[in-house]
């Protein structure tokens, strides 16, 4: 990968995530490294990578000053940016471990990593986050210092000892002369720990080396490559590791620019400002855009409704030809003109409408909403992975597509199936281990190296790798058949009124599910049913449930007869990070969910009676 005329930068040159950077401001110190939004002057800013460059050194300077030793943790939380890049690098440069928190996360989980990884350090937005976590004081005593990009609470400030703003912090330290730069490094070192999401416990602290994420950076761009000249929008939290290696590391390995989207209530007014190349998405995005073209056809009606499916199948012929490296049809190649202008360029105008390459991982894609946007045009790959592996350990291309899979091992990653079809991993991107939790880590881990993912997987003649589910979250029913929820919960959340989904079952005759519905489309709904959208007695109405469940039969209907859902129960009220019943990556708690709704979840199987769906 040590290409000189791409500019691409190979894991054995950068030796560290610090080399990485070094390299990549002397190679193209000029070109336009970072892009982000000023809210103060209402426009975008861009820098280059020497500007980013003198940052992350006034950053080393700063942070030099605290006297930190070489694996010492310094925690970021903030948003997505340069301020983050430039900690994460001085960070790095001097041996620090960063630790990235998410924003989104809750107090007492923030204050467990904090205390957990041992953090001497704290970097995070405002000073009123610092109020909040204060009160948890106890739980983290290594913390030394703590920074705040702006001090919204002057009060929060005062009576926090060690609180200072990064302004104060950066002018204090200025005229201090810059600390000799850091050796290579030796590759296998710690250089970050990434905290798991915690679905069915505390979250576990994973320790990767620099040889981890670098050689997952470089076989990432082996199997998609970036480019000098594309434009990548970074709006999933770089706490998140898919973000952090292929949306952070990946460009800058490849010399590409990075801009950085508002916030996701804003992602689509940036998107059409911004105009990425690629984008690198969890299903959560496109599931959204999905829903809402959804809802705008059933608004236009049938002749809007006819158009688009003719647009989506007869691109998806078009597709398919490709991938076979056969000429489409001749009604494809006569039609497809008249039907990208009237359908698939308004669409996809809604997410730049240049993309190169569009990205989904973190979670499965369902397989409608993917057939859907390559139909229309999308060059869409789907892939696999866990922060565990750096953590990309397979993915699709634009040659071998298969979007039902989540495509072939990356290069240098070898894949086996163990006990149960449980997907095994191992290769140079496999972690460390988990901090301080040596028994995790030999759970994880086995002696041969081998990654134990939790994942059920088939992977076919082709090497092409299909998720099944997770061996602790595969139903059994009281009859024998076994079921995948995800599976159903993602292809329930395609229409419209479900926001969220959780089906239910283990030991039970029947499968039932728990749904949040979305407020606009229950409001039309419910006017549809003669129902008051106001009166929370109407949630509970029997035309509501009849209605949902015929809605589910025929979002189900390609899944077996026993994964039928029979029973519903049905609110508005969202599940949410605050209320403890999802992850910061917006993945399902299921025991706290079913711990919350024991009693619902009991009235769904009283008398185990099946009612007839309408």
């Amino acid at each position: 990968m040590n290409d000189q005329a791409t500019g691409v930068i190979c894991a054995d040159d950068a030796q560290s995530l610090a080399g990485l950077f070094r390299l990549r401001v002397a190679r193209t110190p000029e070109r336009e490294a970072y892009r982000q939004y000023d809210r103060t002057r209402g426009q975008w800013v861009s820098y280059t990578w020497q500007e980013v460059a003198e940052r992350v050194a006034r950053w080393r300077v700063a942070l030099c000053g605290e006297a930190l030793a070489p694996g010492e943790r310094v925690a970021l939380l903030l948003s997505n940016g340069v301020d983050w890049v430039s900690m994460d690098q001085a960070a790095l440069s001097l041996g620090l471990v960063p630790v990235p928190l998410y924003t989104t996360d809750n107090t007492e989980n923030i204050a467990y990593i904090l205390g957990d990884s041992g953090a001497a350090l704290l970097l995070l937005e405002s000073a009123s986050r610092w109020k909040a976590l204060a009160p948890h004081r106890d739980s983290f005593p290594a913390l030394k210092r703590v920074l705040c990009l702006n001090c919204d609470d002057p009060a929060a400030a005062a009576d926090a000892p060690g609180l200072t703003t990064v302004d104060d912090w950066l002018a204090a330290a200025g005229t201090a002369a810059e600390p000799p730069g850091q050796p290579a490094g030796d590759p296998n070192a710690l250089a970050t720990l990434v905290y798991t999401s915690g679905t069915t416990g505390r979250p576990k602290g994973v320790m990767l080396s620099h040889r981890n994420i670098l050689s997952n950076v470089e076989a990432v761009l082996a199997r998609v490559p970036a480019y000098p000249d594309d434009v990548f929008l970074s709006f999933l939290p770089l706490s998140h590791a898919f973000e952090r290696t292929t949306g952070y590391y990946v460009p800058m390995a490849a010399g590409s620019c990075v801009a950085y989207a508002r916030s996701v209530p804003d992602l689509p007014e940036d998107l059409l400002a911004v105009r990425p190349t690629v984008l690198v998405s969890v299903p959560r995005i496109y599931e959204r855009v999905y829903a809402k073209v959804q809802q705008g056809l059933l608004d236009k009606g049938v002749a809007a409704q006819k158009l688009f499916h003719w647009a989506e199948r007869i691109g998806w012929q078009r597709f398919e030809a490709a991938q076979h490296h056969e000429e489409p049809g001749t009604l494809a190649r006569l039609m497809w003109p008249a039907l990208r202008h009237l359908v698939a360029d308004k669409i996809l105008s809604r997410l730049g409408g240049r993309l190169r390459v569009a990205v989904t991982g973190g979670a499965p894609l369902y397989g409608a909403i993917s057939h859907c946007f390559i139909g229309l045009g999308l060059p869409l790959l789907q892939g696999y992975g866990l922060t565990e592996a750096a953590p990309v350990v397979t993915g699709n291309t634009l040659q071998d597509n298969e979007p039902e899979s989540v495509g072939t091992a990356l290069p240098g990653v070898e894949l086996k199936l163990g006990d149960k079809d449980e997907l095994l991993v191992r290769g140079p991107n496999v972690m460390l281990g988990y901090w301080r939790n040596p028994e995790a880590t030999r759970k994880a881990v086995d002696a041969d190296g081998w990654l134990h993912t939790g994942d059920v997987a088939r992977i076919a003649g082709n090497g092409h790798v299909f998720i099944v589910g997770r061996l602790k979250e595969i139903l059994v029913l009281s009859t024998g058949e076994k079921v995948a929820p995800a599976d159903l919960e993602m292809a329930i959340a395609q229409d419209p009124l479900f926001d969220q989904a959780m089906v239910i079952g283990e030991g039970k005759p029947y499968l039932a599910a728990l749904l949040v519905l979305n407020p606009d489309a229950w409001r039309k709904r419910a006017a549809e049913l003669g129902l008051d959208a106001d009166a929370a007695q109407s949630l509970a109405d029997t035309r509501l449930a009849e209605f949902a469940l015929g809605l589910i039969q025929t979002l189900l209907q390609g899944f077996p007869g026993h994964a039928r859902v029979r029973r519903v129960r049905l609110t508005l009220e969202p599940w949410t990070i605050d209320n403890g019943l999802i992850t910061p990556t917006i993945k399902l708690k299921r025991p706290q969910l079913e711990a919350q709704f024991g009693r619902e979840i009991a009235a769904l199987y009283a008398g185990h009676a099946v009612p007839a769906v309408a």
